[in-house]
């Protein structure tokens, strides 16, 4: 079994966002967390940085320079060596068929940034990567 967890037993996570601000905030509250914390503003740097970060759990905005988050998902999910790599989506689109459209496309959960906290968001990463949430 690989185990991907990296530099000091912690976790590593991508974050692909544009927003500076919900960027920021969210990676320095993920660094509180413990977790290791890699972030980049477009999908074609996502891309190129997943080999060498090998990442536990990828946090992908939908609207990004370039190459959307569709674009990303579709690539990570048809590629054998990061198909299994979960992915949230975190968005401002919220619309049923985007959901469910991402979803389909082997996204682990899709949080509409308007509706959750960052104490919430990291919740549901420690969710997603099976750790404890509690405390």
């Amino acid at each position: 079994m690989s185990d991907n967890t990296a530099i000091g037993g912690k976790n590593n996570i991508l974050v692909v966002e544009d927003d500076k601000f919900l960027r920021d905030l969210l990676v320095n509250r993920l660094i509180r967390e413990g977790f290791n914390v890699v972030n980049v503003i477009s999908g074609a740097e996502a891309l190129e940085n997943i080999s060498t970060l090998k990442p536990d759990l990828i946090m992908l905005d939908l609207v990004l320079p370039g190459m959307d988050g569709y674009e990303v998902l579709k690539i990570l999910k048809e590629n054998p060596n990061t198909a299994g790599i979960p992915v949230m989506i975190l968005s401002n689109l919220g619309q049923k068929d985007e959901i469910d459209k991402a979803i389909n496309m082997g996204a682990a959960s899709f949080l509409i940034k308007a509706n959750f906290t960052p104490s919430e968001i990291v919740s549901k990463v420690k969710n997603i990567l099976g750790k404890d949430s509690s405390g």
